[in-house]
């Protein structure tokens, strides 16, 4: 095994072009010298024939200085020290080596932190123990760079000397790797300046735009699922967002929640799936399906609901930041799809959910998310597709005869060990777009509205909800009075009260 050249010359890897010839290493070379079904890493590592350092969009590329040596262990010394961990790869690189070998491996320097690193990562991942006494000795080193991912506080581990700061639980554990955008969005100043806003509109006027804001996420939320449902409809389920936050996140809270979904359950098969799933197409001929995403096994359901919500509950108490844990469970969530119907919306149910249990937004006051989602859809398809896609391509699978699909390999992993990264730069642009944009308008909206209503009521004494028709009315014609809303709704008014009312709708609503 440890003669074999691991790192390989190459312009091309898995249809990427490099950006000059070089030396694949790392994540890389591992997963194409042992043949891992894995996806690969959004960015691969690159040894430059020329003495520069730099990073495009898909690789990093290093100087030769940076060459590792020709071995497993010190390919992977590279991978962990530059390209942090990827819990996917080591867990089907583990998967082809044999207990021995892993033990020889670790063992190559049992006392340095990479050594240490994949002893725990392990005895971690497997719940066992390799035949390796506890050390004795030695500094307590942080298993995941903070320099490259996001972890938490962590806790120590006296056999490894290590520090756990993984931000899951072995059943699930998503990472996201620190970029320049993200970073900036958890910022101190980020975060006070949300704060200010909130805290600078009345707490009348956030009271009155709540409403308002509920059923535009609900209906917004219907909308990204390709459904318009009627405002009773809308409402119900906008009600269920109103209480995200109130009840503890439990197998049983889910199937109520898509009790509230699914309105006519005479069609759909409720509860946990007892077979395949998919998002997609069908053959308008044959019926059979065209998938973009195939759900997780039906079979693996009980481990990853259990798990997702273990790592929930461990990342709220770790106090994790607030977007990322809901990036890396209801994106989680929705890639697993464990409901026949329904699971569009429990995702965005679940950003709503952890927002507010973490503290981030107000309980009671509705964040709406799904708002600024609808109007980024194509920007979500995209980050839904980034991990569709690549899993699609390890799924072994087959029709049934019900036109439905069947996984016939192991794919477990693939849940449960994801690159989010992506995900939750898309999560927080949705969050900056809600806070600068979304609940502006809604509270801009209404400040206008007052202003209009206090001239109503000074010039006509209307009554509340003639008011209210005599502003949507205004709305849909562009801010002048139908001749059929005249006629019909306001014949009392005379030629010059219209024109007063259209000049000043016209000058508080700016049009």
């Amino acid at each position: 095994m440890e003669n074999n050249s691991i790192s390989r010359k190459i312009t091309i890897f898995h249809e990427r072009m490099t950006p000059e010839e070089g030396c694949l290493v790392g994540y890389g070379a591992i997963v194409a010298h042992y043949g891992l079904k894995v996806t690969i890493p959004n960015k691969l590592a690159l040894i430059s024939h020329k003495k520069r350092q730099y990073e495009t969009k898909q690789w990093r590329v290093y100087t030769p200085r940076h060459q590792p040596d020709e071995t497993l262990f010190k390919q992977l010394v590279f991978a962990l020290k530059y390209e942090g961990i990827n819990l996917l790869v080591l867990k089907k690189l583990f998967d082809v080596l044999k207990t021995k070998e892993i033990g020889e491996l670790v063992q190559n320097e049992p006392l340095s932190q990479y050594g240490r690193r994949i002893w725990f990562i392990y005895e971690w991942l497997f719940k066992t123990q390799l035949d390796i006494p506890d050390l004795d000795r030695g500094n307590f080193v942080p298993l995941i760079d903070e320099e490259i991912q996001f972890a938490v506080e962590g806790k120590r581990s006296s056999r490894h000397r290590i520090l756990n700061n993984l931000p899951g639980t072995p059943e699930f554990c998503p990472l996201i790797y620190k970029t320049s955008k993200l970073e900036k969005f958890i910022s101190t100043e980020s975060q006070e300046q949300r704060i200010a806003y909130i805290d600078s509109i009345h707490k009348d006027v956030m009271q009155r735009a709540a409403s308002f804001l509920l059923l535009k996420d609900s209906k917004a939320s219907f909308t990204i699922e390709g459904e318009n449902p009627g405002t009773n409809r809308a409402l119900r389920w906008g009600k269920a967002i109103g209480e995200a936050g109130k009840n503890a996140l439990t197998r049983e809270e889910l199937l109520r929640l898509q009790q509230i979904i699914i309105e006519s359950k005479r069609f759909t098969k409720m509860g946990f799936r007892k077979e395949g799933g998919y998002v997609g197409d069908c053959d308008r001929v044959t019926g059979d399906p065209i998938p973009e995403h195939i759900s997780a096994r039906w079979q693996d359901l009980e481990l990853l609901i259990n798990g997702l919500i273990e790592t929930y509950q461990f990342l709220e108490k770790e106090k994790f930041d607030p977007v990322l844990t809901a990036a890396v469970i209801a994106f989680g969530f929705v890639f697993i799809h464990p409901f026949y119907d329904g699971n569009g919306r429990l995702h965005r149910y679940l950003i709503h959910h952890i927002l507010s249990k973490m503290k981030f937004t107000q309980q009671g006051i509705v964040f709406p998310i799904s708002a600024s989602i609808l109007d980024h859809i194509d920007d979500y398809r995209i980050v839904l597709e980034d991990y569709s896609h690549p899993v699609m391509e390890l799924i072994d699978w087959d029709v049934t005869p019900d036109h439905n699909v069947a996984v016939l390999n192991d794919t477990l992993d693939y849940y449960r060990y994801f690159d989010a990264t992506r995900q939750a730069e898309f999560l927080f642009d949705c969050v900056i777009d809600t806070i600068n944009r979304i609940i502006p308008e809604e509270v801009n909206y209404i400040y206008k509205y007052d202003e209009f209503k206090r001239f109503i009521d000074d010039q006509f004494e209307m009554p509340d909800k003639l008011v209210s028709m005599l502003v949507r009315f205004l709305e849909q014609n562009g801010g002048t009075l139908s001749k059929r809303a005249r006629a019909k709704e306001l014949p009392e008014l005379k030629d010059d009260e219209v024109e007063k009312i259209e000049s000043a709708f016209q000058k508080f609503f700016e049009i």
